[in-house]
């Protein structure tokens, strides 16, 4: 037999018997992967102290006001935090618990939708593909809504996606209602989904030419636009008043609403990150990764023009409502706050494989299709599947503390490093420190002239580390900050008025103990 039929023979060796079994397997496997990383109990590293002293310092009240240190985040999901907070205790574990539980729900509602919308083969690389992309893994256990936001995407669409056409009843609207209300609550870009299953919703009427819309339909969506107009003018405008955390964000909008090369930018650095599509060197060649993903998404999308016009819409119009939002400057469209886009472009991707498997092809084009679709597949799975062996780290500001801990004595000075305050003072309790016990550095400078040390900023660290001199034992404390542009004349100028006595060091996180009595 030819090896194109072969290939054209594929989805017919995954019966539905099997990929539901091959699929379970997959989901268990998230789900272990996702316990592994939350398990391990990583520090809370710069955002999510942050984040993370907003929920503990202030009230139910107070979370509604905008947060405190460029801080932005939905009030449903700020309560439920808080709630936890309350019940379960100020730690970690308690913090990410939230996040946690919305990624492992998202695998079974992403399973769901992915058969609903794909063959067998498909289905299961898009299973897989969900499950093990690194960054929907890891933010499943971060202290941030990223998590919650791709669990609401997902309902929103099974919820609102025009699929099969079915009529609701009386008690199905209503629960449909209270849910699309709560939802939007709870994460900020659900609008984005809601108004994308709304615009699909009307392209069915129109291609089916079908005038009479469900009331009950209007009801829903009268309702959810309702919900978002209170949420948005009574809470969430208040952010647009935040210059700050807009300059953070300024790559994060194009510079005018028509700019068609930086919505062809965005798209196309989406597959790079958020979704890992990364540079390989395999056997001498190069392959851009992303490359590879961003053309089994067209070829997906390819496949669902031809075959059902719906599902395309229902897959597209996310990522141009966002777009919308961005083009309004209304929404960043950049790495992480996208992320509640990935399941509908992994949908895709893996019709975009399924399409490529019917295919009748030459053998030895088969042969590199094949090869060059696996590694695209294996290369997130690799990756992910790394956290069974160690899982990730980002700023590991405990065990600095921990160190510090137990070899300082009465007379230390403790200096905090300025990016690594908020770690600090969230931990600062936990390990016994009071005010008076340390001394927090010079203010972020950031805000003067960015990101980089300039002389200004210099001069400032300068005066700031001269106030230390005449002590004899003195922790400098390290974390969240550039290794080049900031910590190396920060230690040349600590050698020049001191010696150094000891230092340890951490993945981001690293501290320091000079003698700044006498120079060296």
């Amino acid at each position: 037999m030819p090896y194109q039929k072969k290939l054209q023979l594929i989805p017919a060796f995954l019966t539905n018997k099997t990929t539901i079994k091959i699929s379970w397997i997959i989901i268990i496997s998230g789900i272990v992967n996702r316990l592994i990383q939350y398990i391990y109990n990583r520090s809370l590293w710069a955002d999510e102290a942050v984040l993370a002293l907003n929920i503990v310092e202030r009230s139910y009240i107070e979370l509604t006001q905008p947060l405190d240190y460029d801080q932005v985040a939905p009030i449903g999901f700020l309560w439920i935090e808080k709630f936890l907070v309350n019940l379960l205790g100020n730690n970690e574990y308690v913090l990410r618990l939230f996040p946690l539980i919305a990624g492992i729900v998202s695998l079974f509602i992403f399973a769901i939708i992915a058969r609903r919308y794909l063959k067998n083969l498909g289905s299961v690389i898009a299973i897989l593909l969900f499950s093990s992309i690194s960054s929907i893994v890891y933010y499943s256990t971060e202290v941030k809504q990223y998590s919650t936001d791709i669990l609401i995407a997902l309902l929103l669409c099974y919820l609102l996606a025009p699929y099969g056409r079915k009529k609701i009843t009386t008690s199905q609207t209503v629960i449909t209602i209270l849910l699309v209300v709560i939802f939007l609550w709870l994460s900020h870009p659900a609008i984005f989904i809601f108004a994308a299953m709304g615009l699909v919703e009307l392209v069915t009427v129109i291609l089916n030419k079908d005038t009479n819309i469900s009331k009950r339909k209007v009801i829903i969506y009268a309702s959810g636009l309702l919900s978002f107009c209170i949420f948005y003018f009574g809470f969430l405008n208040q952010a647009n008043d935040n210059q700050d955390l807009f300059n953070s964000w300024e790559d994060a909008f194009p510079n005018h609403p028509l700019n068609i090369i930086w919505y062809l930018d965005a798209f196309g650095q989406f597959f790079y990150k958020p979704l890992g599509f990364e540079y390989y060197k395999l056997l001498g060649f190069e392959i851009n990764l992303d490359v590879v993903a961003i053309a089994l998404f067209l070829l997906g999308c390819f496949s669902y023009f031809h075959k059902n016009t719906i599902i395309l819409c229902t897959l597209l119009f996310p990522l141009l409502t966002t777009f919308a939002g961005a083009g309004l400057h209304l929404y960043p469209f950049r790495t992480r706050v996208v992320l509640f886009l990935a399941p509908f472009f992994i949908i895709a991707i893996a019709e975009g494989i399924n399409w490529i498997a019917t295919l009748k092809l030459h053998r030895v084009i088969a042969i590199f299709l094949a090869c060059l679709i696996t590694l695209t597949i294996a290369a997130p799975v690799v990756e992910s599947s790394m956290t069974f062996v160690k899982p990730k780290q980002k700023e590991e500001i405990k065990e600095v503390l921990n160190y510090i801990r137990q070899r300082e004595q009465p007379q230390d000075i403790l200096y905090i490093y300025q990016r690594g305050i908020y770690q600090f003072l969230y931990y600062a309790e936990k390990y016994g420190y009071r005010p008076g016990d340390y001394i927090l550095g010079v203010d972020d400078l950031d805000i003067y002239d960015g990101k980089k040390l300039s002389e200004a900023e210099w001069q400032r660290y300068k005066k700031d580390l001269d106030n230390l001199r005449g002590n004899s034992r003195v922790w400098v404390l390290f974390s969240h900050l550039n290794r080049n542009s900031e910590y190396k004349p920060i230690k040349t100028y600590l050698d020049t008025i001191g010696t150094e006595l000891d230092r340890f060091e951490t993945k981001g996180a690293f501290v320091h103990l000079y003698n700044l009595h006498e120079p060296r």
